[in-house]
C-alpha cells in the first residue's frame, strides 16, 4: 500500500497535479549558499550541487540534506544562509545516481533519498550510538528500501529494471559511519591527506581485486561502469557489505559525489579544492564547473561536509 502511495505519489508531481511548476525549467538545482547544522557537540557546514551535466536531458541523479527538498522538487532559487536547524533523523546525507532510463533512474534515486531517512529514524531511537545498533539501522534500512525499488520495477513500465546507487553518511557526536552501493564514493580530507571511504561495486574493480587488470587499467577498462551491486539489484537485499566507521575532528571535510564528478576530476585535484576553499558551498560549485570543463558525461551531485567546530 505504501509503495503504491508513493508511486502515485511521484507521478502526480512529475505529470501533473502540482503547482504547474516545470522542475526541469532550470538546469542547476541547490546551487545554495552553505546549510549550517547543529548535531550537538559537532556544527556542521553542507554545500550541496546538483546538475544535468553537459549531456543529459534530465537529471537522474539526486540527494538528501536535511531541511532540504531533493532535486526533483528543488526550484525555489533561495540563497544565503540557513540557520542552524533539529533535524530527524540527525545529520544524515545521501547521494544517489539513478539508472534505468530517465524515468525509471529519477524514481528509483528519488526513493533511496525520500525513504532511507525514515526508515533509519524508524529504526534508530534518538540519542542511540551504540555502533552496531546504528550500522543494524542503516543496513535494515536501506534493503527494505532495496525491497521497495525491487516491488516498484514492476508495477509500472516506466519504471522497469530502476535502480540507484547511494553513498550515505550519518553522523553522530563523534563518529560517522559511511556505507554505499554502487560506484558513488564517499572522501575525506584529514590533516591535507584524501582518503576515499568507499569502494566501486563495478565489475572492472571486481577484476582489479582478483588481479586480473592492473591499476593502471581500471580507469579505462570496458567494465568500469558496469555495476553488480546497487540499490535495486537483488544482491542487495542485505543492505551494504561493508561500513566505516571513524571518529570524527573539527577541520575534516567529507566530499560525497557521484560519479558524473569523480570519473572526470582527479582524487588529488578535488584534494586542493576541498583543501583550499572555506565555504562549501562554494567548494561544491567549483567542482561542479571543474567536471563540467572536464566534459563529464554524465550528472553531476556534489555534496560537501565541513566539521568546523566542537560545542
Amino acid at each position: 500500500m505504501a509503495l503504491l502511495f508513493s508511486l502515485k505519489r511521484w507521478w502526480r508531481r512529475k505529470f501533473g497535479g502540482g503547482t504547474g511548476r516545470d522542475p526541469e525549467a532550470t538546469d542547476e538545482f541547490a546551487t545554495l549558499s552553505s546549510l549550517t547544522l547543529d548535531p550537538g557537540r559537532l556544527r556542521l557546514r553542507v554545500g550541496v550541487v546538483s546538475v544535468r551535466g553537459n549531456y543529459r536531458e534530465h537529471n537522474e541523479d539526486n540527494y538528501f540534506v536535511p531541511g532540504r527538498r531533493p532535486v526533483r522538487y528543488d526550484g525555489s532559487g533561495d540563497s544565503g544562509e540557513t540557520s542552524a536547524v533539529t533535524l530527524d533523523p540527525p545529520n544524515l546525507f545521501i547521494v544517489a545516481d539513478g539508472m534505468g532510463g530517465q524515468h525509471g533512474g529519477e524514481q528509483a534515486s528519488l526513493m533511496a533519498v525520500e525513504l532511507i531517512p525514515r526508515e533509519v529514524a524508524k529504526r534508530l531511537a534518538p540519542g542511540d550510538a551504540e555502533p552496531r545498533h546504528v550500522q543494524e539501522a542503516i543496513r535494515e534500512a536501506v534493503a527494505q528500501v532495496n525491497q521497495e525499488i525491487l516491488g516498484s520495477s514492476g508495477a509500472m513500465t516506466e519504471f522497469a529494471n530502476m535502480g540507484t546507487t547511494v553513498v550515505l553518511a550519518q553522523f553522530l557526536p563523534d563518529k560517522v559511519y559511511v556505507a554505499g552501493l554502487g560506484d558513488s564514493r564517499a572522501y575525506r580530507l584529514r590533516d591535507g591527506v584524501m582518503e576515499c571511504l568507499t569502494k566501486d561495486h563495478s565489475l572492472a574493480r571486481a577484476l582489479l581485486d582478483a588481479g586480473t587488470i592492473t591499476a593502471e587499467e581500471l580507469d579505462n577498462h570496458k567494465f568500469r561502469n558496469v555495476l553488480y551491486l546497487y540499490l535495486g539489484s537483488k544482491d542487495a537485499r542485505t543492505g551494504p557489505e561493508d561500513f566505516r566507521v571513524m571518529d570524527v575532528r573539527r577541520g575534516d571535510r567529507f566530499l560525497m559525489a557521484s560519479d558524473g564528478l569523480t570519473g572526470v576530476i582527479a582524487d588529488d585535484e578535488m584534494a586542493r579544492v576541498l583543501g583550499t576553499v572555506d565555504d562549501p558551498q562554494e567548494a561544491a560549485a567549483l567542482l561542479k564547473n571543474l567536471a563540467l570543463a572536464n566534459d563529464s558525461k554524465d550528472n553531476i551531485t556534489c555534496l560537501i561536509v565541513h566539521v568546523v567546530a566542537h560545542e
